[in-house]
């Protein structure tokens, strides 16, 4: 058992050193010849990047190569990337969102503003207004506009 070690604000702490954990790699014995199975390796191997091996991941890893080239647009020192003097050519989906994002937001504000009132206050006035209405303590608004 590992010792006891005082940590921070005297309390005690367990320090144990856990085992490195490594990739496994195995091939598959051929059918021709039997052979003794490969030894297993404690370390990963040379060849391969961290980035390669990919131990948890059953997807296999893909280089820079696979995504149909560099999609970095290097830094030109200008605004938008457009020098001075030239017209802005507007991409294909920039139209789509503005009109799509500002119609929305337009149709946001409509909606919220001839939204129902469903406010707890404004049910409880017409409930009392109804009620003394109907015991005849406040005279009826409509009868006055005959």
């Amino acid at each position: 058992m590992p010792p006891l070690q005082p940590g921070r604000l005297g309390r005690a702490s367990l320090t144990t050193t856990l085992p490195k954990i490594t990739a496994i790699h195995l091939s598959k014995p051929s059918s021709t010849s039997p052979s003794p199975p490969q030894s297993f390796s404690t370390s990963s191997p040379r060849h391969l990047s961290p980035a390669q091996t990919r131990p948890f991941s059953s997807t296999p890893s893909r280089s820079s190569a696979d995504s149909h080239g560099s999609h970095y647009d290097p830094p030109s020192g200008w605004l938008f990337g457009v020098p001075p003097g030239e017209k802005y050519k507007k991409e294909g989906w920039e139209n789509v969102w503005v009109y799509g994002f500002f119609g929305s937001l337009a149709l946001a504000v409509v909606a919220y503003a001839y939204k129902p009132d469903t406010s707890i206050q404004t049910w409880a006035l017409e409930e009392a207004r109804r009620r003394l209405e109907a015991e005849g303590i406040l005279a009826d608004p409509e009868v006055g506009k005959k």
